[in-house]
């Protein structure tokens, strides 16, 4: 089966081909980094309008690359949410009219589990059951992944998720936009003994996360210290940050009696993140798994692999559209 996935739940458009014999084909992404940097965060109405600009000719791109016509795709995978409602339309009535025009299956996919399947895109993917961190911008959360479609949430943000804190306080500090980005970059030149920032909810049992207290706290050190020590306090925020997502899953891990680690989602490809963890692993004798970078972002790949594989389980959509915003992953 080849399916090609749409993934349009906020400020990337992404395209791809999968095919269940040969793997994934082609892919490629837009992003809208520059469009929102004016407004130091994600514009939904302009997300929107700029996928609509985007997708078609992102499409033709994939099917050139390939040498594929409409015709010699026999499935089509849309990202239906959680996601910006404008922006989750885009893709899904997209998929859906290609569908009908084409004369083969749709299939909503929710993001999530987008992310939670993409190291099955590598070469060595990881073997089910296993335990998931999904880290992002929107979502951080432990999830016990059983096999294809059966996920346990265990541990949930209380507030922000960790990517969000990261593009918080990057603003507070100034760093322009994506400020999570630039706080990990500015982190790397900072004196990781000058400041120590709480490790939340960590002096406590359970698998919940709370990361608001952070924001407030390097505000805070900020007004004490000033904007000339915001290299050393993006050092402690991430610092901090690292070492709560390293105790959490280390304790998910023994709660859980997995041997399998995956990590998913934007701040999956924070360097700091993946030493702590990789020592963690590499300690108590657990596999880990990350994306390549360019998969730990949104992207279409995963949503045309996780696509493909309900397509082949004979999953598929009537010719209504319906957009989830706030789907919940545990729900599937």
């Amino acid at each position: 089966m080849r399916v090609l996935g749409i993934e349009t739940s906020c400020d990337e458009t992404g395209i791809a081909i999968y095919d269940a014999n040969k793997g994934l084909l082609a892919h490629a992404v837009y992003t809208q980094t520059a469009i929102h940097a004016e407004f130091g965060g994600v514009v939904p109405e302009l997300a929107s309008r700029d996928h609509i600009r985007k997708i078609i000719p992102l499409i033709e791109g994939v099917l050139k690359e390939t040498q594929l016509t409409g015709k010699e795709i026999d499935g089509i995978a849309y990202t239906a949410g959680p996601g910006l409602n404008g922006a989750l339309l885009v893709g899904s009535m997209l998929g859906r009219t290609l569908g009908y025009a084409w004369g083969v299956p749709t299939v909503s996919v929710h993001h999530l589990e987008g992310h939670l399947l993409a190291p099955f895109l590598e070469a060595n993917p990881p073997s089910f059951p296993f335990l998931a961190l999904l880290v992002s911008g929107g979502h951080t959360q432990l999830v016990k992944v059983k096999a294809f479609g059966e996920y346990e949430i265990i541990g949930d943000t209380l507030d922000d998720a960790a990517g969000e804190a990261f593009d918080k306080t990057g603003k507070l500090l100034e760093l322009g936009y994506p400020a999570g980005a630039a706080l990990a970059k500015l982190a790397e030149s900072g004196d990781p003994k000058r400041f120590h920032f709480p490790r939340p909810m960590t002096d406590r049992p359970g698998l919940d996360f709370s990361f608001s207290g952070l924001k407030t706290h390097a505000l805070t050190t900020v007004e004490k210290h000033g904007q000339e020590s915001k290299a050393d306090i993006a050092r402690a925020f991430e610092d901090a940050i690292v070492e709560t997502l390293t105790i959490k899953c280390k304790r998910a891990l023994q709660e859980t009696g997995f041997n399998t680690l995956v990590v998913a989602g934007g701040v999956g490809a924070n360097k700091s993140l993946r030493q702590s963890l990789s020592a963690l692993c590499e300690k108590n004798g657990v596999a880990l798994y990350f994306p390549r970078l360019e998969f730990c972002t949104d992207n279409g790949a995963m949503i045309a692999y996780a696509g493909c594989q309900r397509l082949m389980r004979g999953e598929c959509d009537d010719l209504s559209v319906n957009v989830h915003p706030r789907w919940d992953l545990g729900s599937l």
